[in-house]
């Protein structure tokens, strides 16, 4: 227990030892057709 405290500091201290965080680019919409939705087939009856 008693090497808790210097174990939590070790680790909060290799926190951004890489440099500061580097946001991601956004992905690019992928060319081409995109078809989404749903189809039914099938008898349809009204009475």
């Amino acid at each position: 227990m008693k090497y808790l405290p210097l174990i939590a500091l070790l680790a909060l201290t290799a926190c951004g030892v890489d440099g500061p965080p580097i946001r991601p680019e956004p992905d690019a919409p992928k060319p081409g057709v995109t078809v989404s939705g749903d189809a039914r087939i099938g008898i349809v009856t009204a009475l």
